[in-house]
């Protein structure tokens, strides 16, 4: 048990310095801040935020959709198999049509609608939070009014915030990194409950592998977006710990003899990469897509971000 410990520990503390390594290089140095890049700087720059998007893309689809839609299927079915026990228990009915009835409960796709729901409750809030910034700015009944050529519109701008309304910006960067934190404490969780140190150790360096690209794409997104400096060390601060926040959790569970997920974390699980759906296919990609840049070379780095998440995808 004790090697067993020391790789977890060692895994913990990998996981964390490399994931504030990686996100604060972009969002730190100047150099990564499109703003003030022009000509072949800032086309780089465009390259590297459709890799990024690439990624983000890779990690929606291969990672978190996939976790959650195996996560939640197991669990209902899990509770309704003991459920069924429990029904057969009492002589009301033979196994068979327990087992039926189990399968037949499972034929309706919850995990799916699960992933629906956080879509829709990302959607939901953006709307509402844009409904106020527009109902709180003193030009909202004239697009025009009150705003020099050239400046952001408050309903498109990821940087500074709009006249009486707060950043939509900032608001995406805060989902994106709740959504992102959701799923690092799962991940840390899957790594501190192994009982074996080689999966202990491969599930680790699987997680680091794209905890990494993920964390520069985070703090990339955040540098881009405009969120203030004060809050992108917090963001990437609290990132950080959120995997090995998630294996300490496990490490207690295996320690104690306790039993890891259960049916409210892989719902909570699926409401996080629903979330996470939204931003990448409604704010990230369409971000990205809409840069001047050849739409092929585009492609080509998007796609790229992407394959990378899918090859990660085989030891994750």
């Amino acid at each position: 048990m004790e090697p067993l410990l020391a790789v977890k520990v060692g895994c913990l503390v990998s996981l964390l310095f490399l994931t504030l390594v990686c996100g604060l290089v972009p969002a730190q140095v100047q150099w990564f801040q499109i703003k003030a890049a022009t000509g072949r700087h800032r086309r780089i720059l465009s390259f590297i935020s459709c890799f990024a998007a690439g990624v983000f893309l890779g990690a929606c689809l291969m990672h978190m959709v996939a976790d959650a839609l195996t996560d939640i299927q197991g669990e209902l079915g899990k509770q309704l198999r003991q459920a069924g026990a429990g029904w057969n228990l009492t002589g009301s009915h033979n196994d068979s049509s327990g087992a039926g009835a189990c399968g037949a409960e499972l034929d309706y796709p919850f995990a799916e609608l699960i992933i629906s729901c956080g879509f829709f409750l990302v959607f939901l809030t953006e709307s509402l939070v844009l409904h106020c910034c527009r109902s709180a700015s003193p030009s909202h009944g004239d697009p025009a009014a009150g705003k020099e050529p050239g400046a952001p519109s408050v309903l498109h701008s990821h940087g500074a915030p709009g006249p009486g309304g707060p950043s939509p910006g900032s608001f995406r960067a805060l989902v994106l990194f709740v959504s992102l934190s959701l799923h690092s404490v799962f991940e840390g969780l899957a790594v501190g409950v192994q009982q074996g140190e080689a999966g202990a150790l491969q599930l680790c360096l699987a997680v680091l592998a794209h905890k990494g690209v993920i964390a520069f794409s985070l703090g990339l997104q955040l540098v881009q977006g405009g969120t203030p400096p004060r809050w992108r060390l917090l963001y990437l601060g609290l990132f950080a710990l959120m995997s090995p926040a998630g294996m300490a959790m496990g490490i207690g569970l295996s320690l104690s003899g306790g039993a890891a997920g259960g049916l409210a974390m892989a719902l909570l699980e699926g409401v996080a990469a629903g979330t996470f759906l939204y931003i990448t296919f409604l704010e990230i990609l369409p971000q990205e897509l809409s840069s001047p840049e050849p739409p092929l070379a585009k492609f080509s780095f998007v796609a790229l971000g992407f394959a990378l998440m899918a090859v990660i995808a085989v030891w994750a």
